[in-house]
């Protein structure tokens, strides 16, 4: 049995993955398993057509991989990574957005994030917006 004072720890830590957190974990799961097997068949397909696009989906697959663990786990580490990865996604598809939108010549084929995600009714656009401010939400407790 835990000593008071770890349970107090314990109580303490910082998690996302409770409440309205968990479905914000499995939309990111569902993210990450979609990124990861869109990049797995561009890469090994059509690699010659679009390699920087189908790099930049794998990117992608790994921040959202990376943001759904970092989110369910506890402790302040995770809190940092979550902050991070969601961060990171969110101007991934900022800049990646532009970039197609001005340059669509440069993105011969689509990304997770080309056109501020429009291929995936722009949510890759909204959850990091969303999981900042939940990640906000949750560091005050």
């Amino acid at each position: 049995m835990a000593e008071p004072s770890e349970q107090k720890t314990q109580k303490s830590q910082r998690t996302a993955a409770t409440g309205p957190g968990r479905i914000l974990v499995a939309v990111y799961g569902i993210f990450a398993l979609a990124a990861t097997s869109r990049a797995a068949v561009q890469i090994s397909t059509k690699w010659h057509e679009a390699p920087l696009a189908y790099t930049l989906s794998a990117v992608a697959a790994v921040i959202y991989i990376v943001a759904t663990v970092a989110l369910a786990r506890r402790g302040g580490g995770s809190f940092r990574l979550a902050v991070a990865a969601c961060t990171t996604e969110l101007l991934g598809v900022l800049v990646v957005g532009t970039l197609s939108v001005f340059d669509p010549a440069a993105f011969p084929d689509a990304t997770v994030w080309s056109g501020y995600g429009e291929g995936y009714l722009f949510i890759p656009l909204v959850l990091p917006v969303i999981g900042l401010l939940w990640l906000r939400r949750t560091a005050r407790r």
